[in-house]
């Protein structure tokens, strides 16, 4: 169980490392605006905004690599700290913003949450 949770938690801060390089990087361009929706004048004008959300995904991303990397007591920890930070920001995100962000945020950190606390 040990081994499917730590690949939970790495799927994770992977997902939100991919959101850290389109919130960031790839928002003005065809990737970041076809999630967003947003044409090339709105996508300009949010850009600020969606890299500084993009640098707190890194922030959560670098979070769970800490906590696979720490191991031990510690290391349960500081996945459990962030992956609920995870599920909360997704549920958040979800409520206020676009209710897709609740399968692509909240329920993978929800599913890995799950998986770290069962192994213990």
């Amino acid at each position: 169980m040990r081994t499917t949770a730590d690949a939970l938690v790495g799927l994770v801060a992977v997902l939100h490392a991919y959101f850290l390089v389109l919130e960031m990087f790839l928002w003005e361009r065809r990737p970041g605006r076809e999630l967003s929706g947003f044409d090339a004048a709105l996508a300009r004008t949010t850009a600020p905004l969606a890299a500084n959300q993009g640098l707190y995904n890194g922030f959560l991303a670098a979070g769970l690599v800490w906590g696979l990397l720490a191991g031990g007591s510690t290391g349960h920890q500081v996945r459990v700290f962030f992956l609920v930070c995870v599920v909360v920001a997704g549920l958040y995100g979800g409520a206020t913003a676009n209710r897709r962000i609740l399968l692509a945020q909240a329920l993978p950190g929800a599913v890995a949450l799950g998986a770290v606390l069962a192994a213990g």
